[in-house]
């Protein structure tokens, strides 16, 4: 035994040097030992290369942790229905009319749509981002300056238009018909209510490469306002069925990036519904046309003017309509606020002849109903 040790230790280099140092304690260290050792030494390798691969490719080639442009919108609502001008609804407000000022306040949208455009390329878009209704980071922003175009992007019956340049950007409605409708104003497009719709225009915003995200915070505005049409009835109301209307005159168009209305006029049309005192309907429009302008007259040079039809189906199967000058009360509130029309009758003699009345159902319309066109 003692022989074998001593052969053994002749064939081990001493320590003098380091490849016999190293040699000599492989062959000491026991092979548990070398089993742990080799473990330790390549933990090591692998942490030291996870270590330089985050602080290469998560903090300096990622976007959150370089310089770029980080810019995140904050978006607020202003939840307006009507611009106060000879008249000042919240002040006047009547406590029988059944329902609160703050009952016609439009609900925020559910999201919002931002346009950045260019203006070193003839205003055009350079990026599309669709956010949240409260905000989020603005993708795809190029550093320079931008025009960001800010709106609601859960509308159904708006029509944009032109939205390649941020100065002709504008919202319009779809076209609508109704049977045996005889036309208010002559050439006037008839088409539907507009759906609420929020706009924003950040003018000339300097996007710039940070390692902190930029915070802009923004206000949508209201482009489209309501007017609350009430028709009070002197006698008849128990005679009639069903009822509904159409305002000439309105504006056809609203430009997104200051919310001036276009010069062209339309006829808006709309269902009512029955109170103990007429009818009445919750009226969405984009204002009067050429608003803020010469908006008391048309492109033409003409006055501008504004009439309001009712028209009525009785429970008789009969049709009555009603037609009424509006220009005083629509020149005092542009952009929303209350009509009021009185003196509608239904004689006794019209109610209780023909028929023996019929389904108060919207079908019970035939012919008169109206139809949504759809777009081109």
């Amino acid at each position: 035994m003692k022989d074998n040790k001593k052969r053994r230790l002749k064939n081990v280099s001493l320590p003098g040097n380091r490849e016999g140092a190293a040699f000599t304690w492989r062959k000491l260290m026991p092979s548990h030992r070398r089993y742990q050792f080799s473990i330790l030494h390549f933990s090591l390798f692998i942490l030291l290369f996870l270590l330089i691969g985050c602080r290469k490719d998560l903090c300096y080639n990622h976007d959150e942790h370089s310089l770029s442009v980080k810019v995140d919108a904050k978006v607020t609502w202003e939840q307006e229905w009507e611009r106060t001008y000879d008249y000042n609804w919240e002040e006047l407000w009547q406590d029988h009319w059944a329902l609160d000022y703050d009952e016609l306040r439009p609900d925020i949208a559910e999201g919002v749509r931002v346009v950045a455009y260019d203006t070193d390329t003839d205003g055009k878009p350079v990026s599309e981002t669709n956010l949240s209704a409260n905000g989020g980071r603005i993708l795809a922003l190029p550093e320079g300056t931008h025009d960001l175009l800010l709106y609601n992007n859960d509308t159904e019956y708006i029509v944009f238009n032109d939205l390649h340049a941020v100065t002709r950007a504008t919202a319009t409605t779809r076209t609508m018909t109704r049977g045996n409708f005889s036309a208010l104003h002559a050439e006037e497009r008839t088409v539907n209510q507009p759906d609420i719709l929020y706009g924003h225009f950040e003018e000339e915003h300097w996007a710039e490469r940070t390692l902190q995200p930029v915070t802009l915070e923004v206000t949508l505005r209201p482009l489209v306002y309501t007017y609350l049409v009430r028709y009070k009835f002197n006698h008849g109301l128990q005679y009639v069925a069903l009822a509904r209307g159409a305002l000439a005159g309105m504006a056809e168009s609203v430009y997104l990036n200051d919310g001036h209305t276009g010069d062209d006029a339309a006829t808006v049309m709309f269902d009512c519904s029955l109170t103990d005192y007429g009818a009445e309907t919750r009226l969405r429009s984009f204002g009067v046309p050429n608003y803020p302008g010469h908006h008391y007259t048309r492109a033409d040079g003409s006055p501008a003017t504004y009439h309001l039809n009712l028209e009525v189906r009785l429970k008789n199967g009969k049709y009555k309509t009603f037609e009424f000058d509006i220009t005083d009360q629509v020149e005092g509130q542009p952009r929303g606020g209350i009509i009021t029309v009185t003196g509608i009758e239904v004689t006794d003699e019209e109610g209780s002849g023909g028929g023996g009345g019929f389904d108060v159902d919207v079908d019970g319309w035939g012919d008169y109903i109206d139809i949504p066109l759809p777009l081109s």
